[in-house]
């Protein structure tokens, strides 16, 4: 029987759409999974017909492949992971590869690729996005790791992605977990513009009083411009979908959104490395005030808002609208120059070599957050590859300068109507605090020198020379 060229271990969605994917693209491919019956399930339903083949224990799994075996782990991030290579380590030989594409935290995909280093494996924590749906048809993926390995994947992995102008959505990211880093951040951006989305839809809703069909208009309309994206896609046919009784299948979700801990890792991340990745900590905080649904129940009776409410006539409504349009689009630059700050400053503190611009192409196609100016970022670090913020380059300078008013506006009017926009706000302070020369930290520093002797550095002095002043001896 003549070996595979890949094998893939865990047959649950992503992974049986990611195995059909393979096959399509003429690869030699077996499958296994610690549910056996998954395994006999997949090759006479899904697979049936296909040259994908299906074991039934580790060793027969291993013993399918060519060398050097390459492998794709398909399981639950954390200790699954590790479970698996501890399986699979006595039946493998130097230079075999390992790539692990779930949703790993970083620090793990670090410390597996140096252990496995020491045992002659070649590790890569390979991001992969797009659902099930881009799993089947060209996902976004982002290899790291030991890079020793990428050549030997490179033609399989750069196969089966997203392919955009001609350009496969698979690069090389870097080193250690940068692979993983890259989808968290990438998942991190994905919570804070579906949060963005929400807040629209909210204020479209509750603020203009609009039905569940004109908003479905407008989010059609939004995705034929600057906003085009995938979750603006999406939206749109989601907010068309009627239930069994004619009404809008989603008034009938209830209002609790789950998570799997990216988006979070995300916002940790961010608190470690000191970058201010305001929006995407806002997103990850409002799906948890969202799971408190029985403690706002309990406050929707109790707890007043604002009395005044507001009337809008055609045009105003209009207006309005167009306002909510410029809110989500430069808060959603903001959300990206979070991001990318995060990044960076990850490749500062890893020594990870980033192409900062490679990435935006890989998220061009397949990912949950493509979208139309994925390319305007390429273009940003094209021009400028050391460029410290989205915010410092021209293109984006002027489209947050053309939509700031309509930004300001719905977030104003939002505030002044009780409705909460977290994101939008989150967006614009950071925006307001990044263009400001001067901020208030010299009276919190004088604060801290106050009471803990903290010392400050000085406008009239040179940096890095620091001073500590008797406060109370004026008291």
């Amino acid at each position: 029987m003549e070996k595979a060229d890949i094998g893939l271990i865990g047959l649950a969605v992503m992974g049986q759409n990611l195995a059909l994917n393979i096959n399509d693209h003429g690869f030699r491919l077996s499958v296994y999974n610690r549910t056996t019956s998954k395994v006999d399930e997949f090759i006479n339903g899904a697979a049936k017909g296909t040259q994908i083949t299906g074991t039934y224990s580790i060793e027969e799994f291993v013993n399918s492949l060519s060398s050097p075996r390459r492998i794709l782990l398909m399981v639950k991030a954390g200790e699954v992971v590790d479970h698996f290579l501890d399986m699979l380590i006595p039946h493998l030989e130097m230079g075999d590869i390992i790539m692990d594409g779930g949703n790993s935290l970083y620090t793990d995909t670090t410390r597996r690729v140096k252990t496995m280093e020491e045992q002659g494996i070649i590790y890569l924590g390979t991001g992969i996005s797009g659902g099930e749906e881009g799993a089947r048809n060209g996902p976004s993926i982002m290899p790291g790791g030991n890079k020793s390995g990428w050549s030997q994947v490179k033609p399989i992995l750069q196969s089966i992605t997203a392919q955009v102008d001609g350009e496969p959505c698979c690069e090389w990211i870097g080193e250690e977990g940068a692979g993983h880093y890259v989808k968290m951040v990438h998942n991190g951006i994905e919570y804070g513009d579906m949060q963005l989305i929400c807040e629209a839809y909210q204020f479209l809703r509750e603020g203009l009083s609009l039905s569940v069909d004109e908003i479905a208009d407008i989010f059609t309309q939004w995705n034929e411009g600057e906003l085009n994206s995938y979750l603006i896609e999406i939206t749109s046919h989601i907010l068309r979908v009627k239930d069994t009784d004619g009404e809008p299948l989603v008034d009938k979700i209830l209002d609790t959104a789950g998570q799997k801990g990216t988006g979070k890792w995300t916002a940790i991340n961010s608190l470690e490395l000191g970058i201010p990745l305001t929006l995407i900590g806002e997103a990850v905080f409002a799906r948890f005030l969202s799971a408190l649904k029985s403690e706002r129940v309990k406050a929707a009776k109790v707890l007043a808002g604002p009395d005044i409410k507001f009337d809008y006539t055609g045009q105003e409504k209009a207006d309005y609208i167009n306002a909510v349009k410029e809110a989500l689009y430069a808060s959603k630059i903001i959300s990206y120059t979070q991001g990318y700050m995060l990044m960076r400053e990850a490749a500062k503190a890893y020594q990870w070599n980033l192409n900062y611009g490679g990435i935006a192409l890989m998220w061009r196609g397949g990912c949950i957050i493509r979208s139309r100016f994925l390319d305007s970022i390429k273009s940003a670090y094209s021009h400028n590859p050391e460029l410290e913020s989205l915010l410092l380059d021209d293109f984006f300078q002027q489209a947050i300068a053309s939509a700031q008013t309509g930004w300001r506006k719905t977030v104003s009017r939002a505030v002044e109507s009780g409705i909460p926009v977290p994101g939008f706000a989150a967006a614009l302070t950071f925006y307001d605090g990044y263009r400001m020369a001067s901020v208030p930290a010299n009276l919190l520093q004088a604060q801290r020198d106050y009471f803990g002797a903290h010392t400050f550095e000085r406008t009239d002095k040179p940096r890095g020379e620091f001073f500590h002043y008797e406060w109370a001896d004026e008291s």
